[in-house]
């Protein structure tokens, strides 16, 4: 499924062993430097690093310019790309100059709502949606060309991710969903938030016996909860997303709710890592780039790697 992708995400992935990836946003400052201190912390720590691109339908410096300062310094970046904001010509010349910049992992999205941000009086694009950005992108990298046909040499060496909402299996297991995506490309899925142990068991089974595994890489989004108040925030206002009552009343109870949140995040993440199915993590937690940092320090799941 990785074949010969650089980068340490795809090698991690390709060798069969847990991979934990984690979020950052670039900065609103025209300056390098800002972006490296806030994702120092996750160098030699996170596989991968995400790049948030306009998330909440704000401008922030460019993503692309964040993730090469990333790479530019030895961490592997996931490059966010939106439709929202540009048509494809834009958004096919960025990633062929995304991968001569050294960044080789995308993760393809839709993109908030202009209405969500702070400027929402600006123009939405949308001329093309996700799977159509990723098909794009396939054939770029398969084929060696752009859609109107003129040749791409050499050609970018891209691995493909799209975004995944973690389900019961049941009724509307969405296994039509799930395969359209890969047949358009998708290499990785990083879900939503799941901190019930359970259900990615079950979730990950039904990806197994689906074949859905044998065919692309699947991480279980995650984050440190900051208090029991931020796991409430969670439950009402993420779609899907439910932090169980035991953790909301083990928050309660701790003398330092952010540590506590951490040393469940951690937990969870030793869980992932024994069900089968489940070949990773993905840690998001606004603006807590050393929290995610820590968790994955404190599950003690790097140490044991082959």
């Amino acid at each position: 499924m990785t074949d010969t992708i650089p980068g340490k995400l795809a090698q991690v992935l390709q060798a069969g062993q847990f991979a934990m990836t984690a979020e950052t946003s670039p900065p609103d400052a025209a300056s390098a430097q800002t972006v490296l201190d806030r994702v120092a912390c996750l160098k030699g720590v996170a596989d991968a690093v995400n790049v948030t691109d306009g998330a909440s339908a704000r401008v922030h410096m460019s993503a692309l310019a964040a993730a090469a300062i990333m790479a530019r310094e030895g961490i592997d970046p996931v490059l966010q790309l939106t439709t929202r904001d540009r048509n494809r010509l834009a958004l096919q010349g960025d990633v062929v100059g995304a991968a001569a910049l050294g960044i080789h992992n995308f993760l393809c999205l839709t993109g908030d709502k202009m209405a969500a941000g702070d400027q929402p009086d600006a123009a939405e694009v949308f001329e093309i949606d996700s799977g159509e950005l990723m098909r794009q992108m396939r054939d770029m990298r398969d084929a060696g060309t752009f859609p109107s046909g003129r040749e791409i040499n050499p050609p970018p060496a891209l691995f493909l991710g799209a975004a995944e909402m973690p389900a019961e299996p049941g009724d509307n297991w969405p296994a039509a969903r799930l395969q359209a995506k890969i047949d358009n490309g998708t290499q990785f899925f990083q879900t939503q938030y799941c901190f019930e142990l359970e259900k990615v068991k079950r979730y990950c089974q039904a990806l197994v016996d689906g074949g859905f595994t044998e065919q692309a890489h699947f991480l279980i989004g995650i984050g440190p909860l900051a208090s029991a108040r931020s796991a409430r925030w969670m439950n009402d206002n993420l779609f899907g997303v439910h932090v169980p009552d035991d953790i909301i009343k083990r928050l309660e109870g701790a003398d330092d709710q952010k540590a506590e949140g951490r040393a469940i995040c951690a937990e969870l993440l030793q869980g992932f890592s024994e069900i089968e199915g489940c070949a990773g993590a993905h840690l998001m937690a606004p603006h807590q780039e050393a929290a995610c940092a820590q968790v994955i320090r404190e599950s003690g799941l790097l140490e044991i790697r082959n």
